[in-house]
Protein backbone atom coordinates (compact mmCIF):
# COMPACT_ATOMS: atom_id res chain seq x y z
CA UNK A 1 0.00 0.00 0.00
CA UNK A 2 1.44 3.07 -1.02
CA UNK A 3 1.92 5.87 1.91
CA UNK A 4 -0.58 8.34 1.86
CA UNK A 5 1.65 11.67 0.31
CA UNK A 6 1.68 9.66 -3.16
CA UNK A 7 -2.24 7.97 -3.07
CA UNK A 8 -3.94 10.02 -1.41
CA UNK A 9 -5.71 12.56 -4.18
CA UNK A 10 -5.31 15.90 -2.43
CA UNK A 11 -1.75 14.87 -1.20
CA UNK A 12 -0.04 13.55 -4.68
CA UNK A 13 -0.51 16.94 -6.49
CA UNK A 14 1.62 18.43 -4.07
CA UNK A 15 5.05 16.51 -4.42
CA UNK A 16 6.41 18.79 -7.10
CA UNK A 17 5.78 21.76 -4.58
CA UNK A 18 7.77 20.63 -1.88
CA UNK A 19 9.74 18.76 -3.76
CA UNK A 20 11.18 21.29 -6.45
CA UNK A 21 14.59 21.34 -7.47
CA UNK A 22 15.13 17.93 -8.63
CA UNK A 23 19.00 18.16 -9.43
CA UNK A 24 19.45 14.45 -9.30
CA UNK A 25 16.52 13.93 -12.26
CA UNK A 26 18.86 15.24 -14.99
CA UNK A 27 21.96 13.20 -13.56
CA UNK A 28 19.94 10.18 -14.41
CA UNK A 29 19.85 11.35 -17.61
CA UNK A 30 23.25 12.07 -18.02
CA UNK A 31 23.62 8.16 -16.83
CA UNK A 32 20.78 7.34 -19.78
CA UNK A 33 23.02 8.60 -22.06
CA UNK A 34 26.77 7.43 -20.80
CA UNK A 35 24.99 3.85 -21.21
CA UNK A 36 23.34 4.40 -24.76
CA UNK A 37 20.18 3.19 -23.02
CA UNK A 38 16.91 4.28 -25.96
CA UNK A 39 14.17 2.18 -24.19
CA UNK A 40 14.07 2.96 -20.46
CA UNK A 41 11.41 1.60 -17.36
CA UNK A 42 10.68 4.07 -14.68
CA UNK A 43 9.90 2.08 -11.13
CA UNK A 44 8.19 4.19 -8.99
CA UNK A 45 7.64 6.86 -11.05
CA UNK A 46 5.67 8.94 -8.96
CA UNK A 47 4.00 12.50 -10.90
CA UNK A 48 6.39 11.55 -13.36
CA UNK A 49 8.68 14.36 -13.61
CA UNK A 50 12.06 11.79 -14.26
CA UNK A 51 10.02 9.78 -17.29
CA UNK A 52 9.29 13.06 -18.77
CA UNK A 53 12.59 14.55 -18.73
CA UNK A 54 13.85 11.25 -20.20
CA UNK A 55 10.96 10.66 -22.89
CA UNK A 56 11.76 14.41 -23.90
CA UNK A 57 15.23 13.63 -25.23
CA UNK A 58 13.70 10.59 -27.17
CA UNK A 59 13.45 7.94 -25.64
CA UNK A 60 11.17 5.59 -25.04
CA UNK A 61 9.91 5.34 -21.51
CA UNK A 62 7.27 3.30 -19.18
CA UNK A 63 6.33 4.39 -15.77
CA UNK A 64 5.47 2.48 -12.90
CA UNK A 65 3.79 3.27 -9.95
CA UNK A 66 0.87 1.63 -7.70
CA UNK A 67 -0.08 4.65 -6.14
CA UNK A 68 -3.37 6.08 -9.42
CA UNK A 69 -3.26 9.50 -7.54
CA UNK A 70 0.29 10.36 -8.59
CA UNK A 71 -0.10 8.27 -11.90
CA UNK A 72 -3.12 10.79 -12.13
CA UNK A 73 -0.66 14.10 -11.83
CA UNK A 74 1.66 12.50 -13.93
CA UNK A 75 -0.50 12.18 -17.09
CA UNK A 76 -2.23 15.77 -16.84
CA UNK A 77 1.98 17.15 -17.04
CA UNK A 78 2.88 18.56 -20.47
CA UNK A 79 4.75 15.94 -22.23
CA UNK A 80 3.09 12.78 -21.06
CA UNK A 81 1.25 11.35 -23.93
CA UNK A 82 3.53 9.56 -25.64
CA UNK A 83 4.75 7.86 -22.12
CA UNK A 84 3.45 4.58 -21.14
CA UNK A 85 2.36 4.82 -17.82
CA UNK A 86 1.35 1.19 -15.60
CA UNK A 87 -0.16 0.83 -12.27
CA UNK A 88 1.77 -1.56 -10.69
CA UNK A 89 3.95 -3.09 -8.09
CA UNK A 90 7.29 -2.94 -8.42
CA UNK A 91 7.16 -6.89 -7.32
CA UNK A 92 5.15 -7.48 -10.81
CA UNK A 93 6.83 -4.99 -13.35
CA UNK A 94 6.24 -5.25 -17.21
CA UNK A 95 8.69 -7.44 -19.27
CA UNK A 96 9.31 -4.60 -21.53
CA UNK A 97 13.19 -5.87 -22.65
CA UNK A 98 14.21 -2.23 -21.27
CA UNK A 99 17.84 -1.07 -21.58
CA UNK A 100 18.01 0.61 -18.43
CA UNK A 101 15.56 0.69 -15.50
CA UNK A 102 15.85 3.21 -12.68
CA UNK A 103 14.72 3.74 -9.31
CA UNK A 104 14.73 7.53 -8.08
CA UNK A 105 13.97 9.28 -4.73
CA UNK A 106 13.29 6.99 -1.78
CA UNK A 107 11.84 4.09 -3.66
CA UNK A 108 14.48 1.36 -3.15
CA UNK A 109 14.22 2.05 0.53
CA UNK A 110 10.47 1.72 0.77
CA UNK A 111 10.75 -2.47 0.40
CA UNK A 112 11.45 -3.42 4.55
CA UNK A 113 11.80 -6.70 4.26
CA UNK A 114 14.96 -8.34 2.50
CA UNK A 115 12.29 -10.82 0.88
CA UNK A 116 10.23 -8.13 -0.67
CA UNK A 117 13.77 -6.04 -2.11
CA UNK A 118 14.63 -9.85 -3.47
CA UNK A 119 11.58 -9.98 -5.35
CA UNK A 120 11.96 -6.55 -7.00
CA UNK A 121 15.71 -7.10 -7.65
CA UNK A 122 14.35 -9.98 -10.18
CA UNK A 123 11.57 -8.32 -11.66
CA UNK A 124 13.89 -5.85 -12.26
CA UNK A 125 16.06 -8.37 -13.90
CA UNK A 126 13.26 -9.62 -16.02
CA UNK A 127 12.54 -6.32 -17.42
CA UNK A 128 15.72 -6.20 -18.47
CA UNK A 129 17.84 -6.89 -21.49
CA UNK A 130 20.75 -8.88 -21.37
CA UNK A 131 24.02 -7.08 -20.15
CA UNK A 132 21.90 -3.89 -19.58
CA UNK A 133 21.82 -1.56 -15.99
CA UNK A 134 19.49 -0.75 -13.41
CA UNK A 135 20.37 2.23 -12.01
CA UNK A 136 18.85 3.59 -8.04
CA UNK A 137 20.22 5.11 -5.34
CA UNK A 138 19.94 4.78 -1.49
CA UNK A 139 21.32 6.81 1.83
CA UNK A 140 24.04 5.53 3.69
CA UNK A 141 22.83 4.38 7.20
CA UNK A 142 26.14 5.73 9.14
CA UNK A 143 24.95 9.02 8.14
CA UNK A 144 22.27 9.19 9.94
CA UNK A 145 20.10 11.44 8.13
CA UNK A 146 16.92 11.14 9.18
CA UNK A 147 18.05 13.44 11.89
CA UNK A 148 17.72 15.98 9.72
CA UNK A 149 14.34 15.55 8.80
CA UNK A 150 12.10 16.96 11.13
CA UNK A 151 10.55 20.41 10.80
CA UNK A 152 8.30 22.61 9.04
CA UNK A 153 8.27 23.92 5.77
CA UNK A 154 5.62 25.61 3.67
CA UNK A 155 4.92 26.38 0.18
CA UNK A 156 2.54 28.39 -2.34
CA UNK A 157 0.51 26.12 -4.32
CA UNK A 158 -1.36 27.51 -7.30
CA UNK A 159 -4.78 27.42 -7.32
CA UNK A 160 -4.49 26.69 -3.67
CA UNK A 161 -2.34 28.62 -1.15
CA UNK A 162 -0.18 28.19 1.10
CA UNK A 163 0.06 24.46 2.15
CA UNK A 164 2.50 23.56 5.49
CA UNK A 165 4.17 20.48 6.15
CA UNK A 166 5.61 19.22 9.22
CA UNK A 167 7.88 16.34 9.54
CA UNK A 168 8.54 14.14 12.65
CA UNK A 169 10.41 11.02 13.56
CA UNK A 170 7.87 8.34 15.12
CA UNK A 171 10.33 5.34 15.46
CA UNK A 172 13.79 5.10 14.67
CA UNK A 173 15.38 1.58 15.25
CA UNK A 174 17.94 0.99 12.40
CA UNK A 175 17.79 -0.21 9.77
CA UNK A 176 14.43 0.75 9.85
CA UNK A 177 12.78 4.69 10.43
CA UNK A 178 9.67 6.04 10.32
CA UNK A 179 7.92 9.21 9.97
CA UNK A 180 5.17 11.09 10.11
CA UNK A 181 4.14 14.09 7.67
CA UNK A 182 0.98 16.57 7.90
CA UNK A 183 -0.06 18.97 5.88
CA UNK A 184 -2.02 21.69 6.62
CA UNK A 185 -4.18 23.20 4.35
CA UNK A 186 -5.63 26.98 3.80
CA UNK A 187 -8.87 25.75 4.47
CA UNK A 188 -8.08 23.95 7.47
CA UNK A 189 -7.99 20.83 6.49
CA UNK A 190 -5.05 18.47 8.08
CA UNK A 191 -3.79 15.41 6.42
CA UNK A 192 -1.13 12.65 7.39
CA UNK A 193 1.05 10.54 5.71
CA UNK A 194 3.00 7.52 7.82
CA UNK A 195 5.90 6.18 5.90
CA UNK A 196 9.03 3.76 6.91
CA UNK A 197 12.28 3.34 5.24
CA UNK A 198 14.46 0.61 5.43
CA UNK A 199 18.41 1.80 5.23
CA UNK A 200 20.52 -1.23 3.83
CA UNK A 201 24.43 -0.97 4.34
CA UNK A 202 26.44 -0.79 1.14
CA UNK A 203 27.62 -4.95 2.28
CA UNK A 204 23.85 -5.81 2.26
CA UNK A 205 23.09 -4.19 -0.90
CA UNK A 206 26.47 -5.47 -2.81
CA UNK A 207 25.37 -9.06 -1.44
CA UNK A 208 21.55 -8.33 -2.72
CA UNK A 209 22.55 -7.40 -6.16
CA UNK A 210 24.44 -10.48 -6.39
CA UNK A 211 22.11 -12.64 -5.50
CA UNK A 212 19.90 -11.61 -8.10
CA UNK A 213 22.02 -11.89 -11.24
CA UNK A 214 23.43 -8.54 -10.96
CA UNK A 215 27.20 -7.12 -11.31
CA UNK A 216 27.89 -3.92 -9.70
CA UNK A 217 29.64 -1.81 -12.12
CA UNK A 218 29.81 1.53 -10.18
CA UNK A 219 28.45 3.04 -6.92
CA UNK A 220 28.51 7.28 -7.43
CA UNK A 221 28.14 10.16 -4.88
CA UNK A 222 24.23 11.64 -5.44
CA UNK A 223 24.64 15.06 -6.80
CA UNK A 224 22.25 16.46 -4.52
CA UNK A 225 23.06 14.36 -1.51
CA UNK A 226 26.60 13.96 -1.95
CA UNK A 227 28.16 12.23 1.50
CA UNK A 228 24.39 10.81 2.43
CA UNK A 229 23.57 8.76 -0.75
CA UNK A 230 24.74 6.44 -3.11
CA UNK A 231 24.01 5.86 -6.57
CA UNK A 232 24.19 2.52 -7.82
CA UNK A 233 24.68 1.32 -11.02
CA UNK A 234 24.66 -2.63 -11.84
CA UNK A 235 24.80 -4.79 -15.26
CA UNK A 236 22.31 -7.59 -15.67
CA UNK A 237 24.62 -10.06 -15.73
CA UNK A 238 24.73 -12.62 -18.92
Amino acid sequence: MPDAMFAHPRLAPLYDAFESGRSDLHAYVEIADELGAARVLDVGCGTGSLAILLEGTGRTVVGTDPAEASLAVARSKDGSARIVWVRCDATVLPTIAADLVVMTGNVAQVFRADEEWTRVLLSVRAALRPGTHFVFETRKPERRDWERWPGTTSVDVPELGRVERHDELTDVSPPLISFRSTYRFPDGEELTSESTLRFRTRDEIDASLAEAGFELRAVREAPDRPGLEDVYIARKAD
